[in-house]
């Protein structure tokens, strides 16, 4: 029955706080030498500090015939957004490039390249920052990576105000409904003389 102490033993070690192993594991080490904290910025001090930090606009992606193609149909101009925030979509100096900026809300910068999307959906990345511009017929998006979600949605430029309307006028056909049957053919009269 020696096993028994040495299980309680160590049963007691497992509930014993961490803090308290690490005191009595290094008993002669020197407290740690407090350092003034930093105050962190204030929200409006560290967004305004952002806004005016010039983008690297030099990035070494280059850019395919498919991707300038894209590129041509990316609405820009300003953009408002839900929940009172704007997107300003901007062309950059370098062809198929756009500056996207964010007013309102999170607020951010981003130095954006298309690239090619099998569903059709115009997709600009900012690879550096994390950040996607998903431009869709009736709406645009834009999405942080890095943090998982939407940093701008249900922006709209005015063609796409107008594709929305007409998306309510006429809404499509849901998957789930049942096909409309085919067309019955003209009846044919044979050997009426």
């Amino acid at each position: 029955m020696k096993l028994l102490p040495f299980a309680l033993t160590l049963s007691a070690l497992a509930f014993t706080p961490l803090a308290a192993v690490a005191q009595t594991t290094a008993p002669d080490a020197k407290p740690a030498a407090s350092k003034p904290a930093k105050a962190p910025l204030a929200r409006s001090a560290a967004k305004a500090v952002e806004e005016m930090t010039p983008i690297e606009e030099d990035s070494s992606v280059t850019l395919s015939e498919a991707d300038l193609a894209i590129a041509q149909r990316v609405y820009v101009g300003k953009m408002p957004c839900e929940l009172g925030a704007s997107v300003q979509v901007t062309p950059a100096k370098r062809a198929g490039f756009f500056v996207v900026q964010v007013s309102g809300g999170s607020g951010g910068r981003f130095y954006m390249h298309p690239v090619e999307s099998r569903t059709g959906a115009i997709r600009l990345e900012d690879p550096k920052r994390g950040a996607l511009w998903l431009q869709l017929g009736n709406k645009s998006m834009l999405m942080s990576q890095k943090l998982g979600r939407r940093v701008a949605d249900e922006c709209m430029s005015p063609e796409q105000v107008v594709f929305a309307g007409e998306l309510k006028k006429n809404p499509p056909k849901s998957l789930l409904e049942p096909l409309d049957p085919p067309a019955a053919a003209p009846e044919v009269k044979v050997g009426a003389q």
